[in-house]
């Protein structure tokens, strides 16, 4: 791990804007959270089964001023005393993320603060080290939000080996689609997880999804399709069905797959710190599958609470503290990136 010169005073102020959270947080040496404001749309978007990027974006425009204004003052502090601003770039809904990175442009150029550029999962990833404070790279991270799943060597701060990702639908994706088509809305995730704990995970087997050649890769959709197609097949039978079972079943397929994954990278690469980030990261079953299979295999296991695992400023203030140390700042020309790869922001 490369030698890095910390400084625990250094204020940075995150703004999230990639998706349907307006969110602002201060940090004070990367880890320590002295306020984190988000301001959620989800009842907005539960009117019409998932988020609309439209009004994702009218809506972070009309609330991105009071969070941050929010955040500073539940922080106690000013734009004066702020270090840096480390902003979402992507990736994410472009309308979306623009709203946000157009904010800390302004602030940077009206109050002459460095602006940083911070990759939205790489903020998932750095959630774990204001969870875990003595949490330092390398280590192996799965993350698993409603648009990413990828599997990731951590080797240094800003520097990632990506193992694996979705060839489809993300983990999350696939969540809301099967909470859909079995009754039960949106945000399906953690509608799933409630109605899993009420039925058998072993009422039906759905397929495990493996992708040829490439063993860490994750695919999804299949297993979707396979619950679309039971639940076809009992409707037109004229048979009840059961959402729990099914639920928890479908939960079941996709937990199995996404530790095994894990816990088979962390074998190969010899990682004995495994991590979890991003809005699945707060599965419950997940959580605690993939904790006690670390503890059968002696590795070490890190979760955020789930507060930080859903989108969040502190986790991109965090992130943007270590680029500041390390250097590295964003121009005045910073763009939107909605599909920006993972380790280019």
């Amino acid at each position: 791990m490369a030698q890095i010169k910390e400084d625990k005073d250094i204020l940075i102020l995150g703004i999230e804007s990639s998706c349907d959270e307006t969110a602002a947080s201060v940090v004070r040496g990367g880890r320590e959270v002295l306020s984190n404001e988000i301001s959620s749309q989800i009842d907005i978007h539960t009117l019409y089964g998932g988020v609309v990027p439209e009004i994702a974006s009218r809506k972070h425009t009309e609330r991105i001023n009071q969070v941050i204004r929010a955040a500073l003052g539940a922080a106690d502090k000013t734009l004066d005393d702020i270090d840096a601003i480390a902003v979402t770039c992507g990736p994410g809904l472009v309308g979306a993320l623009l709203v946000g990175v157009s904010a800390a442009k302004a602030i940077s150029f009206a109050k002459d603060i460095p602006l940083i550029g911070v990759h939205h999962i790489e903020g998932h990833i750095s959630a774990n080290y204001i969870a875990a404070p003595d949490l330092e790279p390398p280590f192996l991270c799965l993350v698993v939000s409603g648009g990413h799943t990828h599997l990731v060597i951590v080797k240094d701060y800003g520097e990632y080996e990506i193992l694996g990702r979705t060839q489809d639908d993300a983990a999350g994706e696939a969540f809301d689609k099967v909470a859909r088509a079995i009754g039960l809305g949106y945000p399906g995730g953690p509608k799933i997880d409630r109605a899993s704990r009420e039925g058998n995970p072993d009422a039906m087997h759905f397929p495990r999804g493996h992708v040829g050649n490439a063993k860490y890769d994750f695919s999804f959709s299949g297993m979707k399709s396979a619950v679309l197609n039971y639940l076809n097949s009992e409707k037109m039978q004229g048979r009840a069905v059961n959402v729990p079972d099914v639920a928890a079943s479908f939960q079941q397929s996709v937990v199995e797959v996404l530790v095994s994954h894990t816990m088979d990278a962390a074998a190969e690469y010899h990682c004995d710190k495994v991590a979890l980030a991003g809005g699945v990261a707060a599965n419950s079953a997940l959580r605690k599958t993939m904790e006690e299979a670390c503890r059968k295999t002696g590795r070490t296991f890190y979760c955020p609470p789930p507060v930080l695992c859903t989108d969040n400023a502190a986790m991109i203030a965090c992130a943007g503290y270590y680029d500041y140390i390390r250097g590295i700042r964003s121009g005045l020309d910073l763009n939107a990136m909605p599909n920006l790869p993972l380790g280019q922001a």
